[in-house]
């Protein structure tokens, strides 16, 4: 696990893994905290991952007036849990940071901070309202960490979703690299067709203007019941019908979805393979139940040998003892 995350980005490896976290709830007991992070920690330190993401949950429900699946509740800062938690892994951590309902002073003091953190992901707010409630948007995030912390790392937010809806998700992706971007993260991938897509429409705009494609990673979650699934979409994450009703009527959602997750990889990684394009995973659990993120656990072994990683033989038998 080579902890230079920057060469492998800027060198444009493909096959890249991450694996997600989301730090425990600020309602959470100190002690409990701790013995999370602690399970946390031992499993990351046996996994041949290139980086953690760390993610920074905000409230998204001003996005759409569907009523929200599970209850907003706030988590402990990443950058905070990263350096308090998690701080003798040496994996590079990679940290998401929302702007929503941030200013620019407010923003650029966060910047000023937490310089010792070498990579990030900003992530803009889940709607307009938000923007013209504090005046500060996305592409003021990365011109402020222009001139305030121009040493550090930056990707950002890919969503195939909103490229079958715009069509232009990949002309986002040109733009956010003009800003600074040098790799892109994907929400939550279980349309396979959409994404496919997007990487067509990226990979021939760059052939057609001489521009190097970033690597996009795709994030792969298993689901392990109906109620994670609802949720799934609502945070926006297009699960075809027919794939709707396979998951729904499985007599096993869980294993069923883990198999859907590593043919969505396998499909991902050919498709793009042909036309050598850096695509990577990040493998994550959207539910905090046990058996998911155990489930996440085995997708991330398997996407591990998929991409032709040395597996650590540990944790592959301990992904195993988990089935």
């Amino acid at each position: 696990m080579s902890p230079n995350l920057a060469n492998k980005i800027n060198l444009n490896n493909s096959r890249l893994v991450f694996y997600s976290l989301t730090p425990p709830k600020i309602t959470t007991a100190p002690e409990r905290i701790a013995e999370i992070a602690k399970g946390q920690f031992e499993r990351i330190a046996r996994s041949n991952i290139d980086a953690l993401i760390l993610y920074d949950i905000q409230d998204e429900s001003s996005r759409t007036e569907q009523e929200r699946t599970f209850a907003f509740i706030p988590t402990v800062p990443p950058e905070q849990y990263s350096r308090q938690y998690l701080g003798g892994l040496t994996v590079p951590k990679i940290i998401y940071k929302s702007i929503a309902n941030l200013n620019g002073q407010q923003f650029g003091q966060w910047l000023t901070d937490n310089n010792d953190i070498g990579h990030a992901v900003f992530v803009g707010a889940s709607s307009h309202q938000q923007v013209e409630k504090t005046g500060f948007s996305l592409n003021d995030a990365y011109t402020l960490r222009q001139q305030v912390s121009p040493d550090l790392l930056i990707g950002g937010i890919a969503i195939p979703e909103r490229h079958e809806k715009k069509g232009d998700e990949h002309l986002r992706i040109l733009r956010k690299a003009q800003q600074g971007c040098s790799f892109f993260v994907s929400q939550c991938v279980y349309n396979v067709s959409d994404t496919k897509n997007l990487l067509s429409d990226y990979y021939y705009h760059c052939s057609e203007n001489t521009n190097r494609p970033a690597p996009i990673i795709f994030t792969l979650a298993p689901c392990g019941s109906l109620k994670t699934l609802q949720f799934m979409e609502w945070l926006g994450i297009k699960v075809p019908k027919w794939l709707f009703n396979d998951l729904k009527h499985s007599k096993d959602i869980l294993e069923s979805s883990v198999q859907t997750c590593l043919n969505v990889a396998s499909e991902i990684l050919e498709y793009a393979d042909k036309k050598n394009m850096p695509v990577g995973f990040n493998i994550e659990s959207i539910s905090i139940k046990k058996d998911e993120i155990n489930a996440s656990q085995e997708i991330l072994q398997e996407v591990i040998k998929l991409t032709g990683k040395p597996v650590n033989v540990a944790a592959e038998a301990a992904a195993g003892a988990l089935q």
